[in-house]
């Protein structure tokens, strides 16, 4: 008697039947449609729709074995309609049960009723019945990269050989379109990657504002991880990690807050070591604060030269997959970018404000060497010529005109001692805000004019300041390249009170300008909107102070 045929292989040719004949043409193209599509996760749906047309089968389902090669990292169903989907609820995760057997041992089985198979560990409350079943591992390059199933035949019979010999067909040329979509969706993230740091170099080395530069990182890292929120922290004052920039897709108050340096997370993030948390509600380093409305968190440092500059945070919503090694290394290289261009962009500034020192240090030699010496002299000269004078009035007109140099002198003297001062030392919102004017004065060819009420130095926190300040600066700019004003008024108000009846404080800068054009770029608009709902606060345009409301008064407002 000759030996029966391994299960799985093909029947005998004289066995075949007209019914497995009549399959061959819709198995090429079958074939031919699975692998006529790059995009991952359609292509696995594809391939399951295939698999339970050549099967005959009401249901299929491929199942992704994750990197650790112990549960499931994905599983693409067919079949099931999204009422039944959204009752069953959670989805087969492949670590106990036929399933997770069929990992472990990654061979095709042939079940004719999957409920009497002791490796089945039952369906949850509302998954319709199942009987007949077969499932073959899928393997790409070499690797098994997950299982295809089919189950329930439409006619109630069980799968017979032919039907696995197809499906087994079917799973050989499913490995090589996935092989060949993975390599697709791998290049295709690596250059989404490459053009994000690119970006972040940009926004860093273009002289921008730090703030800017900051939140475009928060920006790049939530669309390239596709994280449902993209954190920056910097070392803070007092130790710990401060969030400086948060991009998120609804306004949040976490800016500003400080992770103190007792927290692990910490520790291991000033060390220059990654961190990786799968679920971020139920990882004790994480038991406060916003992250445990989150799932995955993808922690990784901003190291430069063995220091560490700070640390970005890309948060994945509740319930979604944790990153993979790819991820975790690409986002590793990317932080690593931005912190390259953050020493760059860093080592930029001490040069310009080299040049500025340097400047600043010319124009105070330049004074006293030169204009102090001739009002000195000239005051000399004036002296002579009172005491030679007879007439009263030319004495007493000569005298208040060297009073008035003396006061010049005095006042030089004060602007030099000013200018030798250090750019960086701490100042208060008042001082910074006369600040911006001052310099927005040269551009503009006149000077701002300002007011400020209440305890503007005292009531406004740092971080709020902060972004005021930014504010300021954006509507100054806006009103140089944009207004063409002739007069703009700023005030500065620490009384006010936000709509919805917080205290607060409200910049309005008003100006006679030409107003903002319909249609015209809003990108300047939108910044001060992000920075006023960063901090709790709004902002909004009203008419200008020009003649009939000719112009644009910006409201900038926040809570303390």
């Amino acid at each position: 008697m000759p030996p029966a045929p391994p299960p799985g292989s093909p029947p005998p040719r004289a066995e075949a039947s007209a019914e497995l004949l009549a399959r061959v043409p819709k198995l090429l193209d079958a074939m031919r449609s699975v692998g006529s599509g790059l995009e991952l996760h359609s292509t696995l749906r594809r391939i399951c729709e295939t698999a339970a047309d050549l099967a005959h089968a009401r249901y299929a389902a491929i199942g992704v074995v994750d990197e650790d090669g112990d549960g499931l990292a994905d599983f693409v169903h067919h079949g099931l309609d999204e009422a039944t989907v959204r009752r069953v609820g959670h989805l087969p995760d492949g670590r106990k049960g036929l399933l997770g057997a069929l990992i472990r041992d990654p061979e095709p089985v042939r079940l004719t009723d999957l409920t009497r198979d002791p490796r089945s560990c039952g369906f949850p409350e509302h998954h319709p019945p199942m009987r007949g079943f077969l499932g073959v591992p899928i393997r790409v390059q070499g690797e098994i990269f997950g299982n295809l199933y089919v189950t329930d035949k439409h006619a109630g019979e069980p799968f017979d050989d032919h039907d696995l010999a197809m499906v087994r067909v079917l799973a050989t040329e499913a490995g090589i379109a996935i092989g060949n979509a993975r390599l697709y969706e791998a290049a295709q993230q690596r250059e989404r990657w490459i053009d994000g740091s690119v970006a972040v170099t940009t926004a860093l080395l273009s002289g921008g504002d730090t703030d800017d530069a900051l939140q475009t990182v928060a920006e790049q890292a939530r669309r390239l991880s596709g994280a449902a929120a993209g954190i920056v922290l910097l070392p803070a004052d007092g130790g710990g990690l401060e969030i400086v920039a948060v991009d998120a897709p609804q306004p949040t108050n976490a800016l500003g807050a400080v992770i103190p340096p007792e927290n692990g997370i910490v520790a291991e993030l000033l060390s220059g070591r990654p961190v990786f948390v799968d679920d971020a509600a139920t990882d004790p380093r994480l038991n406060a604060g916003p992250a445990r409305s989150y799932g995955p968190v993808m922690l990784v440092p901003l190291c430069r030269d063995g220091k560490v500059l700070g640390s970005l945070v890309m948060p994945r919503a509740r319930g979604e997959r944790p990153f993979t090694r790819t991820e975790r290394a690409l986002g590793d290289r990317f932080a690593s970018q931005a912190a390259l261009a953050l020493t760059m962009a860093e080592a930029q500034r001490d040069r310009e404000r080299l040049a500025v020192y340097e400047d600043r240090d010319r124009i105070a030699r330049d004074l006293h060497d030169l204009v102090i010496q001739r009002l000195f002299a000239t005051g000399m000269m004036l002296e002579s010529a009172q005491r030679g004078s007879a007439v009263p009035e030319v004495r007493d007109g000569v005298g208040g005109a060297v009073d008035e140099l003396d006061v010049t002198i005095q006042e030089i003297r004060s602007a030099i001692f000013a200018l030798q001062q250090p750019a960086e030392a701490p100042t208060g919102l008042r001082t910074r805000v006369l600040r911006e004017i001052t310099m927005a004065a040269a551009p503009l060819g006149f000077t701002p004019s300002h007011r400020f009420v209440g305890p503007v130095d005292t009531a406004v926190g740092d971080v709020t300041g902060k972004n005021l300040i930014a504010a300021l600066r954006e509507t100054l700019s806006n009103a140089f390249r944009h207004a063409h004003a002739e007069r703009i008024e700023v005030v500065v108000d620490a009384t006010a009170t936000l709509r919805d009846g917080r205290p607060g404080v409200r910049l309005t800068v008003a100006d006679d300008g030409v107003g903002v054009p319909e249609g015209g770029r809003r990108s300047g608009l939108r910044n001060l909107e992000r920075r006023a709902e960063t901090v709790g606060g709004a902002s909004r345009l009203g008419p200008g102070i020009g003649a009939g409301g000719g112009g644009t008064t910006v409201l900038w407002e926040a809570p303390y």
